[in-house]
């Protein structure tokens, strides 16, 4: 689909809203109505070619008291899905009696199988058909979907042509709408629809899919030769409408063939947000990367795309992965969390995936992205190849939390396990509704020998291709060839001006308490058994490099001792942070004194007579 198609498509769209819906519902519903309908008219319209073949198999299934008809339907469709109901959307749309119209599109939701079933009860259809009812809007906005200038399906729509010479033959009249596209384009309607109403909570930001395919490449590209003949799962903890699970599936089985081996992919996903989860699972179900929705681990039936809170109500609770693809949300608290345990404080938090023995890595109440990470870690497989962690979080991740605390201790897990493999700052407004920088974690527990030891920090801050246009907030993209520039500097894994490499113990500091002598209300050293009682000030505390030459005992004895003979150090804590402005900072140099009276002069020498001419 050229931009000029998609443009059309969208806009389309978009516009159904205020021909539809204006003056019957306020603009913070529409996109509960728009965004549902979309979805649901994408199916409809690959079900619509094998309706009557559907209801024959049905009624042989029935005759034959079949009560699982489910296998011969999905053969009959080509999907995993079907309906048995006697309507479809055009159908639907001839019925002008606005309350028999309600009675058959609920006939027509009870038709279809199972999976399907879950996503109208996530975007909450049948209470949206009873709003659009009361409205007397319903027939006007299935009117809109099924018009025949639009195509949400994912194959083309043909038309017959008469050539010149009298011959007849299929043209395509509107290109099929890929899930990548449909992805964009959903995507796209919600930054519009929250842009409108002033929505911008996080989890409404979405991965744009040029930033997609940069992970799917950082994830499998230094990897691809010891790619071999097998399954590999990938999962994401945060999977939204899904392109990240589904590029990333791409990336691997491209790379995969061009290495000349044949590969299998099983993709798996969690998401909160009921009406992406609603998404992702339509759209997987319409592409046919997953065939059935439950698999069974041990005992217990689990969803290849789980839905709730990862981090509460783990879907894939015992479950290993071989590539772990994520954004997870950032800046978001995560009190919910809480509740869906039963518990009060993160203190009493138990789950293991938090923790390294006696250490907890549970960060701050106010934002989740660390626990994301720390989940993916512990999805980690023990084989040849390992695990691949490649997963985008904001600034604060680098160095949020002081020495002991969650995020540290997660740090200081990762780096001492010599799991990162490096680190990559991208330009700012490169996502949609955030400007804010973002950084891409890649993590593995099979370092090649030659980074054993090192973390590798990469700038790609420039490495961008400005937009013609503005994207809400995105500016600039990743193109294919500033992928490629950024895989390169992965994998060349040398000194440039973008890319710097460090050994791991750089980023570690001892966080040491300084304690100085207690004293009572005269002044006088306060003393227990002939010795001064040390006390400790909570906010005085020096950060010692782990690599300071000498160590704990040298800094004392060149950097206090001569300044305050009186203090001492108490146990020392290791901490770990990673700045980019420290390591990349590059001074500017100060123009000369000489050089700032010249521009001084020339300006008098501009303005000489300036005034005189004023007052004239």
């Amino acid at each position: 689909m050229d931009n000029k198609q998609y443009n059309a498509l969208f806009s389309f769209i978009w516009n159904i809203a205020n021909d539809v819906l204006v003056h019957a519902f306020e603009k913070g519903d529409y996109k509960k109505i728009i965004l549902p309908f979309m979805v649901l008219r994408r199916i409809d319209v690959l079900l619509e070619p094998t309706k009557a073949a559907v209801l024959e198999k049905k009624k042989f299934c029935d005759s034959h008291n079949l009560v699982d008809y489910t296998p011969f339907l999905t053969q009959v469709t080509g999907y995993p899905f079907y309906n048995t109901s006697a309507f479809t959307m055009q159908t639907l749309k001839n019925e002008i009696d606005p309350q028999r119209l309600k009675m058959n599109i609920i006939e027509y939701f009870n038709g279809f199988s199972q999976d399907v079933q879950d996503i109208i009860d996530k975007f909450k259809l049948r209470q949206q058909v009873d709003n659009l009812t009361e409205a007397n809007r319903l027939g006007s906005l299935l009117e809109k979907f099924t018009d025949e200038n639009i195509n949400l399906s994912v194959k083309p729509v043909l038309q017959e042509v008469t050539n010149e010479d009298g011959t007849k033959e299929m043209v395509e009249r509107l290109p099929g709408l890929d899930n990548h596209t449909m992805g964009t384009i959903f995507e796209e309607l919600l930054r519009k629809f929250n842009e409108e109403n002033n929505v911008t909570e996080a989890g409404e930001h979405f991965t744009p899919r040029d930033y997609v395919r940069l992970l799917g490449q950082l994830a499998v590209e230094p990897i691809k030769d010891k790619i071999t003949d097998n399954t590999y799962t990938i999962y994401d903890g945060a999977c939204g409408t899904g392109g990240i699970l589904t590029i990333a599936q791409e990336e691997i089985e491209r790379i995969a063939n061009a290495e000349g081996k044949r590969v299998r992919t099983s993709i798996f996903g969690q998401e909160l947000q009921p009406d992406t989860y609603a998404t992702c699972k339509a759209d997987l179900m319409i592409s046919g990367n997953i065939n059935k929705f439950s698999y069974r681990l041990g005992t217990v039936d689990h969803q290849y795309i789980a839905f709730g809170s990862t981090i509460s109500q783990d879907g894939h609770a015992g479950e290993k992965f071989d590539f772990c693809i994520s954004n997870p949300p950032f800046g978001t608290p995560w009190k919910e969390d809480l509740k869906n345990w039963g518990i009060g404080d993160k203190k009493e938090i138990t789950d293991p995936r938090f923790f390294d023995g006696a250490n907890s890595f549970i960060p701050d109440i106010g934002d989740c992205q660390m626990l994301f990470l720390a989940n993916n870690i512990s999805r980690m497989k023990d084989t040849p190849l390992g695990t691949r962690i490649v997963e985008v979080h904001n600034g604060s991740s680098l160095f949020t939390g002081n020495a002991g605390g969650g995020e540290s201790n997660l740090r200081k897990y990762i780096i001492e396990n010599d799991l990162l493999e490096a680190i990559v700052a991208m330009p700012e407004k490169d996502f949609y509704n955030t400007g804010i920088g973002t950084y891409i974690w890649i993590i593995t527990n099979r370092k090649e020998e030659r980074r054993k030891g090192f973390v590798q920090l990469i700038d790609a801050t420039a490495i961008c291709t400005p937009l013609r246009k503005n994207l809400g907030e995105k500016n600039c993209e990743t193109s294919e060839a500033d992928r490629q520039r950024i895989v390169k500097l992965l994998m060349d894994f040398k000194e440039t001006p973008e890319s710097k490499i460090f050994k791991n113990e750089e980023f570690g500091y001892w966080q040491v308490p300084v304690l100085r002598p207690k004293r009572d209300k005269e002044g006088n050293i306060v003393l227990k058994k002939g010795k001064p009682v040390m006390a400790c000030n909570k906010k005085e505390c020096e950060q010692i490099p782990l690599l300071y030459p000498g160590g704990i005992e040298a800094f004392y004895e060149k950097e206090v001792k001569p300044y305050d003979s009186e203090a001492e150090f108490g146990e020392p804590i290791i901490g770990y942070e990673l700045s980019f402005t420290k390591y990349f900072y590059k001074p500017v140099q100060l123009r000369t004194l000489d050089a700032i009276m010249e521009d001084i002069r020339c300006i008098e020498r501009d303005t000489d007579g300036l005034l005189d001419e004023i007052m004239k």
